[in-house]
């Protein structure tokens, strides 16, 4: 393998190592729900994402193939981890916010987490 393959597979471990890092230590450090939400769908997603890419490269560059696994494992890695978080954060507030709670949207059909809830639902929430 040659010097600038390994350069650039180093660089990639190395960035998603960081990724990793900073996705894991914001998990622990952040106090909220909606706060450590952003840890592991950016920051550790990158993480992996960079660990899979270096792997892409060493694959490609030393075994002369491309390996489709990681690139299947990172497509499905970006579109899963938004999805989640999306899930995640209306699933917290549907749990722990009033309609009252929250700022008015300028809009005639308000927040759309309350649209389909019976008013009974929505008043009783603490």
């Amino acid at each position: 393998m040659t010097v600038i393959a390994e350069i650039l597979v180093s660089f990639f471990l190395v960035v998603g190592g960081i990724f990793g890092l900073v996705g894991s230590l914001g998990l622990l450090k952040l106090r909220t729900t909606m706060q450590r939400l952003h840890s592991p769908t950016k920051a550790t997603t990158l993480g992996v994402g960079g660990v899979l890419i270096a792997s892409m490269l060493y694959f490609l560059l030393v075994g002369g193939m491309l390996s489709f696994h990681e690139l299947l494992i990172t497509l499905f890695l970006f579109l899963t981890a938004p999805i989640t978080a999306h899930f995640i954060a209306k699933t917290y507030m549907v749990m722990n916010l009033k309609p009252t709670d929250l700022p008015e949207t300028g809009r005639g059909p308000g927040w759309a987490i309350y649209d389909d809830a019976p008013e009974s639902e929505t008043d009783d929430r603490t």
